[in-house]
């Protein structure tokens, strides 16, 4: 079944590749993405809609869907040897990477201008700004809030002590019944905790600072909520959490706009911001993904295929993936719009992105994830004190680093 999949996916980026080259070679301008159903649809319906703009000149744009597992190493594989596409949409997380890389993502500083600035929600453009360079303009974002079954939570928690006190009267582990769900072992979902204390991965000038007082305090508080209060399953997971939802065992979750599109239809289901952190006394502050629009380093349209992601941000452009393609668009001005206004879950991280930061676009964040997740069960599973193994996390991490500067 792997061996299968593995297969298809790799076929499929191969097929992608070669069409991209036959869409080229006609002098179209070629933009990739991973994105599938309505998403997909919207984002075509989008590009259409630029193609009868005076910015297109006449220009035939292919878009193609990659597949997501193999999205990433196939833009490093085929950017910088001028095989793939001009324009590309993916998260800033590998934004660094690329960077670092060279031949990949062409600087934007020059295009962009002011009302392309102001357009944008507050915070998104510095997603999509390495060492003071500007590289691509954000699209959408994604980030955790809070989800919670209406049946059983008639007014949602303001702060850390009132969603506690609830999740208690709400849990009954016997029967396999709890308040409150969320994948605690997860470092991406843990951000919500970190960054309420204070705590970070890395200063403004890269230095690794994730050993810290604050990020010992934020684990200190996620084990309070499991261990102590034992309003938490174990062994949490997206499946488990899922499930549990859907069959009213679980009244509030911590998740994000992916996780509303798997909920039950019998679910009376709300959303609100992440409560008020009592113990850090500042609110929850999840990390935050940030697609963007990036040229192609290697692309000869760039002025067109900047045309393409400026075009991307507009209003016209937003209203139509956020209604259509349900994504949360990055235009300020669309949340004004009525029919946006009123759709409860694009009101509800719109709310959600004023107490969220994004995520480190550096490329040492690679080196986080595995430290970080085997240090967090750990600590879950009692095999290690906090500052014990957050201490080796942070150890491999740097290792990990400076290998990594070294070899560059």
């Amino acid at each position: 079944m792997l061996k299968s999949l593995i297969k298809t996916t790799l076929a499929a980026a191969v097929l992608a590749s070669a069409a991209s080259a036959m869409a080229q070679a006609a002098g179209e301008l070629v933009v990739w993405h991973a994105y599938r159903g309505a998403e997909k649809a919207a984002f075509e319906k989008v590009v259409e809609m630029f193609q009868k703009t005076p910015a297109a000149k006449g220009q035939k744009v292919s878009t193609l869907a990659i597949p997501y597992d193999a999205y990433a190493d196939k833009i490093s594989a085929a950017v910088p040897r001028g095989k793939g596409p001009d324009v590309f949409i993916y998260a800033q997380d590998r934004l660094g990477g690329w960077i670092e890389a060279g031949k990949t993502v062409e600087p934007i500083d020059f295009f962009v201008d002011k009302p392309v600035k102001d357009r944008l929600l507050p915070g998104m453009l510095d997603a999509m700004t390495y060492k003071g360079g500007i590289y691509g303009l954000p699209i959408n974002y994604k980030m955790p809030t809070l989800i919670y079954n209406k049946d059983l939570v008639k007014v949602p928690p303001k702060t850390s002590g009132e969603m506690v006190k609830l999740a208690k009267t709400l849990t009954n582990a016997g029967s396999g019944r709890y308040g409150l769900a969320y994948w605690y072992t997860n470092f991406y979902f843990h951000s919500a905790l970190m960054n309420a204390f204070g705590g970070a991965v890395f200063d403004r000038e890269g230095k690794l600072v994730i050993n810290s007082p604050a990020t010992v305090a934020s684990l200190n508080q996620m084990m309070a909520w499991y261990k102590t209060d034992g309003i938490l399953p174990t062994e949490p997971s997206e499946a488990l959490i899922a499930s549990m939802f859907n069959e009213g065992k679980v009244a509030m979750v911590i998740n994000g706009p992916w996780f509303v599109g798997d909920i039950d239809k019998k679910i009376n289901v709300g959303l609100a911001p992440l409560p008020m952190l009592d113990a850090a006394k500042k609110p929850m502050r999840p990390w935050m993904t940030i697609e963007g629009a990036y040229v192609a380093a290697s692309s000869t349209k760039k002025e067109l295929a900047y045309e393409l992601a400026k075009y991307l941000t507009t209003e016209e452009a937003g209203l139509v993936l956020a209604l259509e393609g349900r994504q949360l668009h990055t235009n300020k001005a669309i949340y004004a719009n009525p029919k946006v206004s009123a759709d409860p879950v694009l009101k509800a991280f719109r709310e959600q992105l004023d107490n969220a930061e994004p995520m480190p676009n550096r490329p040492e964040m690679t080196m986080v994830w595995t430290p970080a997740t085997t240090a967090m069960n750990k600590i879950v599973k009692g095999n290690a004190s906090v500052e014990a193994a957050l201490k080796e996390a942070a150890a491999s991490m740097q290792d990990s680093i400076g290998a990594l500067r070294k070899g560059k």
